[in-house]
């Protein structure tokens, strides 16, 4: 029962097998920026700029049709003038840097979808917002792919700035006056490069998701910065291969049951987390008050 429900559909399926290698592959990169957006406390920051990327993936298709290249390109310059600009407000009006994200996020994805409405289908809607993972093909997969090995690559170069800038900013700038605005914008080209990785495999609404949800589970179970990365992208295959799994059993969408199955892990994270679990937390305040 467990090998026909579980393991067979990977390997009577070649489309159940890509979809696995294509999340797979995302979770080595996807997550690395969702556990450093949630250092910086910017954690919504990664659901705006998944709705920013829908105007340039539109354009991209309205002008090249379903091309990868084209709907990645677009999506990628979309996201990166949003940040760019959104924190360019945020330096030269009294405005926090929420607030700019939030206007320039909402006006992207209405205009997205207006763009789609008036010359696509609701199905092409449909496929940009939520994507269609078990569509994924050889070249979504080398997409993919390459973006993960390109965001590990970087990571691996500015790990120590980024630690740096996301636990003790103002030493950093003391020491490089420059050079958290510098990360920063890296940092934001690398969370725009890797919701666009996303985007052909979730959508651009489902792909923050995968992003943020093993993040902030993770945290609930692990307090040092490796631990935090590791158990995250545990958490991430585990939720890409149950909801895989569960998509191809209950006959549901396979995008938003990934999504669904992270949010389950994080539900049991926050009741019963080591570290900010609402249970331990409260049993630890209890005894304290019984010893007190």
């Amino acid at each position: 029962m467990f090998y026909h429900t579980v393991i067979d559909p990977f390997i009577q399926f070649g489309f159940m097998r890509r979809a696995l290698v294509a999340c797979l592959a995302l979770s080595l990169s996807i997550t690395v920026p969702g556990v450093f957006l949630l250092l910086r406390r910017m954690s919504l920051a990664g659901d705006a700029l998944s709705h920013a990327i829908l105007p340039g993936v539109s354009i991209g298709y309205l002008m090249y049709g379903m091309s990868l290249v084209a709907m990645g390109f677009g999506g990628f310059i979309a996201g990166l003038l949003v940040a760019l600009a959104s924190g360019w407000v945020s330096n030269l009006t009294p405005l926090r840097e929420d607030a700019s994200f939030a206007g320039f996020y909402l006006g992207s994805l209405a205009l997205g979808v207006t763009l789609v409405s008036l010359h696509g289908s609701s199905v092409d809607l449909l496929h940009m917002l939520f994507g269609s993972i078990l569509a994924v093909d050889r070249q979504a997969l080398f997409f993919v792919g390459y973006i993960a090995t390109f965001t590990l690559l970087c990571i691996a170069l500015l790990y120590r700035l980024l630690v740096m800038e996301a636990f003790d900013k103002a030493f950093l700038t003391v020491n490089a006056r420059r050079a958290p605005g510098i990360i920063n914008a890296l940092f934001m080209t690398l969370v725009v490069l890797n919701l666009v990785a996303g985007f052909q495999i979730l959508g651009t609404l489902m792909t923050v998701g995968l992003m943020m949800l093993p993040a902030i589970s993770a945290r609930c179970w692990v307090n040092r910065l490796p631990a935090l990365l590791t158990v995250s992208a545990i958490l991430t295959a585990l939720s890409a291969f149950t909801g895989l799994v569960l998509s191809f059993n209950a006959g549901i969408p396979a995008g938003p049951a990934i999504v669904l199955t992270a949010a389950l892990f994080f539900m049991v994270s926050i009741l019963f987390g080591a570290h900010n679990g609402l249970i331990p937390v409260f049993g630890k305040r209890t005894t304290q008050k019984e010893t007190s």
